[in-house]
């Protein structure tokens, strides 16, 4: 079975922030792909570089006070970050779309959900406004909204939180792109609801066979429905790699404290996790390594130098597929 095709490679991008007390290094180096029918779950603490890589990636990041500074966002091929903003507008939406954190916030309190999402197609495809709301209802149905026909012409604060969220989802699947970001698409919802919002969007990628970036600061949400996973930590990946080995043997120390913090029905009655400190300021990262002032195991080279992505082998010294962690002591965070 061949490879899917690679629809999104990001080469060492970098972000900064002018702010008045300096510059903030959002993002530092950040390099990943995605492939068609492929879900990579970015994941880190608030403050990570998660969703300003997203923004740089589609375009979409404030300007002052946010800067790309440097590196690639190719997109089947070519690099985004060259184009004019008219030809980047023609990408946003038909080809690449983003679902966003709050819905509630991001859609229009003074227009029914069905103008919002016939919006998409008259813009974009030309329709007329009769055609157009019979495709949002199709839309709605296929995120399961119920009674979509009756329900094309309420406001968006008539829908419950998990019912806004399937009409933002909706949206972004309107033109049928083939990459689709979704940027903390659970916030503010409760259990069951997050896991039935993941269960469609895994659904709708099959169907679809499009790529998605899930970020998110929460690993438990992304076990069944993540390919593979990046951890970011201060503007950089700290680790990257298929989701079952992340989960089975993290091989960098801030990654398995993220999985140590997630309360588990084993462990009732005991103290839950927590990884000590803070994340640092972007303002004043740390030298070195910058998780080090929070780390059990770090030592003086951890804060002297920066590490570098290793790739992560077997005990035979085999590659581990797409294994990498920015620890110089991975073997160590690998044996527990």
């Amino acid at each position: 079975m061949e490879p899917s095709p690679v629809l999104l490679e990001v080469r060492d991008l970098q972000v900064e922030f002018h702010t008045r007390e300096g510059s903030a290094k959002a993002v530092n180096g950040v390099s990943y792909t995605v492939a068609a029918g492929e879900t990579l779950a970015v994941l880190g603490e608030s403050g990570s570089g998660k969703s300003v890589t997203a923004q740089a990636i589609m375009g979409i990041l404030d300007s002052p006070p946010g800067r790309i500074t440097g590196g690639e966002v190719l997109f089947r091929g070519q690099d985004l970050l060259r184009l004019k903003e008219e030809q980047r507008r023609r990408i946003r939406g038909a080809e690449m779309a983003m679902i966003f954190q709050d819905a509630l916030s991001s859609l229009n309190p003074v227009l029914t959900v069905g103008a919002q999402l016939g919006e998409m197609f008259e813009v974009h495809r030309g329709m007329g406004r009769k055609q157009a709301r019979a495709k949002s209802v199709e839309l709605m149905d296929r995120v399961r909204i119920p009674a979509a026909k009756d329900r094309v012409n309420d406001y968006p604060h008539q829908f419950s939180g998990g019912m806004r969220q399937r009409i933002m989802i909706a949206m972004a699947l309107a033109l049928e792109p083939a990459l689709i970001i979704a940027d903390e698409p659970t916030t503010a919802l409760d259990v069951t609801v997050q896991a039935q919002v993941m269960d469609l969007l895994a659904e709708l990628r099959r169907e679809f066979d499009m790529g998605l970036i899930l970020i998110t600061h929460d690993l438990g949400v992304v076990a069944d429905v993540a390919d593979k996973i990046a951890v970011m930590y201060a503007g950089r990946i700290v680790e990257t790699a298929p989701v079952h080995e992340i989960y089975k043997r993290p091989a960098h120390p801030y990654t398995r404290g993220l999985l140590d913090s997630i309360p588990r029905l084993d462990q009732k009655g005991h103290e839950l996790y927590a990884i000590k400190g803070l994340p640092p300021s972007l303002l004043h990262i740390p030298p070195g390594c910058a998780f080090h002032p929070r780390c059990p195991r770090a030592r003086d080279v951890c804060r002297a130098e920066v590490p570098p992505l290793h790739a992560v082998t077997e005990e035979d010294g085999r590659a581990s597929g797409e294994r990498r962690s920015a620890c110089y002591f991975w073997k160590e965070t690998l044996d527990g």
